[in-house]
């Protein structure tokens, strides 16, 4: 049996690198893959105001696109043992459904498909603490690591900006694969700073 690997993944669920991305891992996860992952919040409204310019989490105009990454805070802090179906179905309401997340109706149905009390959750992001803790979980993200986007694989005092082209596809044995083949340049292969193809396959 190998040895449990640790580390952090950053999400938003509108980038749909994200999305592929996560659900690797949820795959992984659900087949047994020995990872301890923390799941990190990042606004990616943040990430494009400008220096000296309010923060994204401070300004009334960025608080509908909150709403589902605040969603998925509470979820994870407050109803682990559900958090990996929220975390897909939130996912999948903006990908494959095309649902618009700023809308508290597409998130609440969401929230329930994953079988979370949708109003429970709801009225958590409306006391106002899920935004502090993305605030917090960003701000330290970027001071520490200069992470700047999602997703964001982050292994001791290294991280880097993945982009996985394809989800998994129920192949819980790809995801795994898919995943620790990211580890193991994250942790292993420090000199190897971008790696891209000039074409994407098709």
């Amino acid at each position: 049996m190998p040895s449990e690997r640790t580390f952090a993944v950053t999400w938003d669920y509108r980038c749909p690198f994200a999305r592929n991305a996560h659900e690797h891992l949820l795959a992984g996860l659900a087949d047994g893959a020995s990872w301890d992952i923390r799941f990190v919040p990042f606004f990616l409204n943040q990430a494009h105001v400008e220096e000296g310019g309010t923060p994204a989490w401070d300004d009334p105009a960025h608080q509908p696109d909150l709403l589902s990454l605040a969603a998925g805070v509470v979820v994870r802090d407050r109803f682990p043992d559900i958090f990996r179906a929220v975390h897909r179905s939130l996912f999948s309401a903006r990908h494959d459904d095309a649902g618009d997340l700023r809308s508290r109706e597409v998130v609440a149905s969401a929230l329930r498909r994953g079988g979370a009390d949708a109003d429970a959750v709801l009225a958590e992001v409306d006391a106002g603490w899920p935004a502090d803790v993305i605030r917090d979980e960003h701000s330290r993200a970027v001071d520490t690591l200069d992470v700047f986007g999602v997703p964001t694989f982050i292994a001791g005092d290294q991280a880097v900006f993945v982009r996985l082209m394809t989800r998994p596809n129920d192949d819980a044995a790809l995801a795994t694969r898919t995943i620790d083949r990211v580890l193991d340049l994250l942790e292993n292969h420090p000199e190897i700073n971008e790696f891209k193809h000039t074409q994407i396959g098709r």
